[in-house]
């Protein structure tokens, strides 16, 4: 219906990835501290402790710069993936240098499958599994021994290509839940329009857009005029369908770039971006319009309804989205007491213009 989720899509997204990046400053550091301490207690020649000092300074540099230095502010699935190479290649380079297959860190090839599989895609899990399992390969065919011996280390890879193939599963099974837990966060589960904790977020985003550049936006409050007739009539279920059925004719009568909201009830909020309260004036229309002239069926019984529409503009009309939704919401009170199924633009002249919403039928 509008692009606009997309960026609070995008925020949520930093916003994870931003706590990805902390995890792998984590490892990074618990595998540098893990094999400072194999270091210390484990008996080593003199070149292999050197090689495995040089490999924890690097580490130690990589971190500081993803973590501290240039790279500290990107958060991406890409900076991600280059930390698990990076632990990846670094495990195999420490198990070259403490045992090859015999080495106490070689486990800690599970911790980067694993981490993959929670951050990446499944594409990029497999991928990595494949490259999990070159390296098991290549520090097990160092020493050329008995048929038995390949035998038994072929038959170790598997484990690899269990958890690379379940991690990535339950991953997806994880994002999809993360999604719909989101997406039933941000949307009315009537109308699938945005609910109004969705709409601040999104309005702020643009009032600051607006006031940063100079740029106009508009806000229509709508209101269905017979709900509680059709309640009373027709039972709950009808009502809820003509809601559906409003926020239908609103959505294919905006731009993707509009903003779109259950206010609450019966009532609807649009923003329009970037443009002027009379320049939307006759997207307004065919919305009230069309649903006068739109009536629909309910257990073979057509229900008609009709709309009252106020609108109001910034700056003219507020300094701020909360000013101009009211100066709106007193319009739209303007067009209900004038006879209904009609759009009022409010004007200076209603300002302070007394409004009993009490005098409107109970919803």
């Amino acid at each position: 219906m509008n692009d606009f989720p997309r960026i609070d899509d995008n925020l949520s997204a930093m916003q994870r990835y931003k706590g990805y990046d902390r995890i792998m400053g984590n490892i990074s550091w618990l595998l540098i501290a893990l094999v400072a301490l194999d270091i210390k207690l484990m008996p080593t020649d003199g070149s292999s402790m050197a090689f495995l000092a040089i490999f924890c300074v690097l580490l130690f540099f990589y971190n500081l710069n993803a973590r501290y230095g240039m790279l500290s502010k990107r958060f991406s699935p890409f900076k991600i993936f280059v930390d698990l190479m990076v632990f990846l290649a670094f495990i195999v380079a420490v198990c070259w240098y403490t045992g090859k297959m015999t080495s106490p860190f070689l486990s800690l090839i599970y911790l980067i499958l694993m981490s993959t599989a929670l951050t990446q895609g499944r594409r990029v899990t497999y991928f990595m599994a494949g490259l999990a399992i070159t390296s098991y390969v290549m520090l097990a065919s160092v020493d050329f021994l008995e048929t038995n011996y390949y035998l038994t280390h072929i038959l170790e890879v598997f484990p690899f290509m269990l958890i690379a193939h379940l991690g990535a599963m339950l991953a997806g099974e994880s994002e999809s839940a993360r999604q719909e837990v989101e997406r039933l966060s941000l949307t009315d589960e009537v109308t699938g329009l945005n609910n109004m904790r969705n709409f601040l977020l999104l309005s702020d985003i643009q009032e600051k857009l607006a006031k940063r550049y100079v740029r106009p936006y508009s806000i229509c409050m709508i209101d269905a005029d017979n709900l509680k007739k059709v309640n009373d009539k027709h039972g709950h279920l009808a009502g809820t369908l003509l809601i559906q059925k409003v926020a239908q004719m609103i959505s294919t009568n905006i731009r993707s770039c509009d903003i779109c909201a259950r206010y609450g009830g019966d009532e609807f909020v649009i923003m329009f971006n970037e443009t002027g309260k009379h320049d939307v004036v006759g997207a307004v229309e065919r919305i009230v319009n069309g649903m006068s002239s739109t009536p629909f069926d309910f257990d073979g019984v057509t229900i008609r309804t009709t709309l009252s529409a106020g609108l109001a503009g910034y700056p003219e009309d507020g300094e701020d989205v909360r000013t101009v939704m009211a100066n709106a919401d007193q319009a739209m009170y303007i067009s209900k007491r004038s006879g209904k199924n009609r759009l009022t633009v409010y004007s200076d002249e209603m300002q302070g213009e007394e409004i009993d919403k009490r005098e409107e039928i109970p919803r």
